[in-house]
């Protein structure tokens, strides 16, 4: 009988993906979800044929030079700035990822910042917890309205567009920025108008970011972007750590440039820059904008669904590097 092939699982996921995977391998999993660093990654990765990782597993050239059975990584994440896809097909080994289940979750997410940062609900919640409201005021928490507002969303993909269908029914105005204009069928479902990057900054009162991190989007929005937006509007980012400036946008927050943020994702996470925690006009969350139980299911079984057509067929849906 020919034994299954070895396949680890870098993070505790949800039994029934457990027991798919363990109908075509044999599997190792990290139910503790322990994060482990490079050395251990390396050293449980080294008799195996495939894994299934998350944004906290760094795939590069000096671990695949030290598990050459691997054949197939596939990540729990739509995003792969963890996984060295150069390396990994001149190692031979399949990437992929898990697009297209979590666009409603994390545009409703950003929703969620969009609101909790305009109407300054962290801040209001906090002032209410410590026991300083004594009654009604006429000018408390004046915030920001988001109907009729204009909402510039950087990034029409497929979590900008469902950023922007929402948007329909606050009434707003929605312009956009992107690499590549989108076809005029796009634009018109979403009543999105295309401008440049310059005049999304300058006419937004909600900036959104909806972009890949890579090294064409790091600090994408740095000082010079933030001095370019209204000093009444707010930036809101749920796509990808270091798409921001952290410092600049500290800085821009502290002296009232921009009136607020919303932020899912940080530079150099899980730390993220303590100053940010001294700033009332912040919402912060811990890279939750896809965390529903129905949507993080259907990622990790996607990931699962890879992985077995990776090393049954040699054939994943969601490859990223074909060759």
């Amino acid at each position: 009988m020919t034994a299954k092939p070895k396949v680890l699982v870098t993070r505790e996921v949800f039994e029934d993906v457990l027991e798919y995977l363990s109908q075509y391998f044999e599997v190792t999993s990290n139910q503790s979800d322990v994060p482990m660093n490079s050395e251990t990654l390396t050293l449980r990765l080294s008799d195996k044929e495939g894994a299934i990782i998350t944004l906290s597993d760094r795939i590069d050239a000096v671990l695949l030079s030290r598990c050459p059975r691997l054949k197939a990584v596939c990540n729990i994440a739509v995003g792969y700035n963890n996984i060295d896809l150069e390396a990994c097909t001149k190692a031979g080994v399949m990437a992929t990822n898990t697009p297209g289940v979590l666009d409603d979750t994390t545009a409703d997410f950003t929703w969620t910042l969009i609101l909790a940062t305009a109407r300054r609900l962290s801040e209001a919640e906090a002032y209410l917890r410590s026991g300083q409201w004594n009654g009604w005021k006429l000018k408390q928490f004046l915030g920001l309205d988001i109907h009729h507002a204009t909402l510039g969303i950087l990034g029409l993909g497929r979590i900008g567009q469902v950023v922007a269908k929402r948007a329909i029914g606050f009434e707003m105005k929605v312009i956009y920025h992107d690499v590549r204009r989108a076809t005029p069928e796009i634009e018109q479902t979403y009543r999105a108008t295309f401008v440049t990057k310059e005049e999304l900054l300058s006419q937004s009162d909600i900036v959104t970011i909806h972009v890949p991190y890579s090294s064409a989007t790091h600090h994408l929005i740095g000082r010079d972007e933030l001095e370019q937006m209204k000093q009444t509007a707010i930036l809101i980012n749920a796509s990808r750590g270091g798409v921001v400036d952290d410092q600049a946008l500290i800085e821009s927050l502290r002296s009232g440039k921009i009136a607020g943020a919303g932020l899912d994702v940080f530079e150099n996470e899980p730390k993220f820059n303590p100053h940010f925690l001294e700033l009332k006009n912040v919402v912060l969350a811990p890279h939750i904008a896809s965390s529903s139980f129905a949507t993080r299911h259907k990622m990790a079984m996607l990931a699962a669904e890879n992985l077995v057509a990776a090393l049954t067929t040699g054939k994943p849906p969601n490859l990223l590097n074909p060759f």
